[in-house]
Formats: structure tokens, sequence, C-alpha cells
């Protein structure tokens, strides 16, 4: 396939590697203040996934750079703050035979990406490796939790096309798997990821101290909880009955396999970059307003975030 990974941080990094390691032809789309870091199109990837280098077949900083090749897959890997714009630039060059895969965090990037370029378009995945930059050009893959989950959440694109991609991942050294309950099990991580993610990156702190705190427990517990009587309200299909059973998983499976992680939304703070905080807690705090309802711990952590970002920039 022709690949084009649109974001090299951390996660574009593994899937551009991994894939042009693999046989693929990948491309990557970057921002200028990156691209004179990374010497002859070269990246590097070590940790979970093993080591591993691969030339990329071009690295831009322009989407019209890419037009004079029709591009199979797009991997978007950048941050959910971004989608609108980047789905936007994709228009200019998608073909008749162009899937976008979003690889992203976040409540509201299948919706924005769908409604933009059409649902026929759109694949949605669960990612819960973790990966950290440790240069430009170069990650290391720090945690893996569970197989990368790819699939159609309106059944608008083909099984044989979605197996096509599960069979690339996979030959690249990316554990995957289809599922048409893609977007339940996406929202498995939104939850995981609005309890774990901003309390770490407010007390600076890994996911297993989270754990080992009765009373970060309690905070946890009540985003969860606050999370799962939302979604009900919205009539949003999770695979849980209730919190509970949620919680029993989320201690018992989810965390120990990440107990040494530190969120990403603390390295963005520690970098003076805006975090995802809006697809997270505070997309819980929309939904709950669409509906009247009051959601007061996912409210206060989305403020803290928020006053966070605004002192690193001062």
């Amino acid at each position: 396939m022709r690949i084009l990974v649109f974001g090299l941080g951390a996660i574009g990094t593994v899937f551009a590697t991994s894939l042009k390691a693999s046989g693929h032809e990948v491309f990557g789309l970057t921002k200028e203040k990156y691209i004179a870091k990374i010497k002859n199109n070269l990246l590097k990837i070590y940790g979970v996934f093993g080591q591993k280098q691969a030339k990329l077949d071009g690295i831009f900083t322009d989407i019209q750079h890419i037009k004079s090749y029709p591009i199979d897959l797009v991997i978007v890997c950048v941050k959910a703050y971004d989608t609108e714009l980047v789905i936007n630039q994709l228009k200019s060059i998608l073909t008749q035979n162009t899937v976008v895969l979003l690889a992203q965090n976040g409540y509201g990037n299948y919706e924005i990406a769908s409604s933009l370029i059409g649902k026929e378009r759109v694949i949605l995945s669960r990612i819960i490796f973790g990966a950290k930059t440790i240069e430009i050009g170069v990650a290391e893959v720090t945690v893996f939790a569970d197989d990368i989950v790819i699939g159609q959440p309106d059944n608008a694109i083909s099984e044989e096309k979605l197996k096509e991609i599960d069979n690339a991942f996979n030959k690249a050294g990316l554990p995957t798997r289809v599922s048409k309950d893609v977007y339940a099990i996406l929202w498995d991580k939104i939850i995981y990821n609005s309890a774990l993610n901003p309390l770490g990156a407010i007390l600076e702190c890994t996911y297993g101290v989270l754990a080992d705190n009765e009373e970060t427990r309690l905070i946890m517990n009540k985003i969860i909880e606050e999370i799962f009587y939302t979604t009900k309200a919205k009539g949003i299909k999770l695979n849980w009955t209730d919190y509970k059973e949620y919680l029993s998983y989320f201690y018992e499976n989810l965390l120990p396999p990440t107990v040494k992680h530190f969120p990403s939304m603390y390295y963005d703070i520690k970098q003076g970059k805006k975090t995802e905080i809006d697809a997270l807690n505070g997309a819980i705090v929309r939904l709950a307003n669409e509906c009247n309802l009051s959601v007061p711990v996912n409210k206060i952590i989305t403020n803290f975030i928020r006053v966070k970002e605004n002192l690193i920039k001062k």
C-alpha cells in the first residue's frame, strides 16, 4: 500500500517506521519546525515493539506535495483539537480509493471526519499502546495493553478493505484486529484516559501512583461514574452494563500493564503544548450540558487542566 502518516509525533513515528520497514511505500507529513531535525527521512523506534529504523519515501510539510502520489491509506496521528483542520486539508488529495484511519484519542474525531469526507472513507481505531518521543524522528514504545482495534462504526467500508489494513498492520509488527464494536471499544479508552490522563498530569505521577492512593481512586471512580450516566443519557452504547462493572475491569485488567506509564497529557503540559482535555473530560462536560446533567468532578478536572495550560504559557 501507499500510506501517508499525517503527524510524526510518537504514535505517528511508530506507524510510519513499522509500515515502511515491512515493505510499504510510506510518506510523512509534519510541521515545518520539525522537518529539519529528521535527517535523510530516517525514523527509528525501539521498546516493546522491538528496534526498527526505516527511511520514508518522503516527508513533507505541505499537503499539496502529496498530490502526485495517489494515497491508499491516510493514518491521522494529530491531536484531537487539530482534526477538523487536518481533514479539510486532506480533501484535496483524496482519491476514489483513499481511506482515512483515525489513530487519535478522545471523543468527536470520528464525528468530525465523517461529516467532512463521508463515513465511507473513515476508519476508526482504538490504540492503547503507549509511546513517547525521544527526539524528533525517534520514539520509544513504552507500554502495550491490548491490540489496535479498527473498524467502521456504520458498516460503510467493506470487510475486505478492513482486513487488508489489519493484515498490513500485523505483518508490520503492530498487533491489530477488526471489530464491528470499535466505537464502543474506543469509548472504553475514552473512559480510561479521562480517569487517568488529567490526574496524572495535574499530580505529575504515573498511573500506578494514582491507583495506589485511596484519594485518587475515589476521584477516578467518580469521573467514571459521571461518564456512564452521561453516555446513557446520550444513548451512546458502551460495552458495560454499569460503571461498577467497568471499574473492576479498569483496576484488574487495564491498569496493571500501565502502572509505570506517565500520561501523554503530562508530557504535553511539560512541553508547553495544548492538551486534549476538550476531547476527554471536557467532552463529557459538553455532552452532559446537552442533557442538562451535572458532572462536577469532570468539570473541575477540566478546569484544573486549563489552568495548568495557562500557567505553562506564562
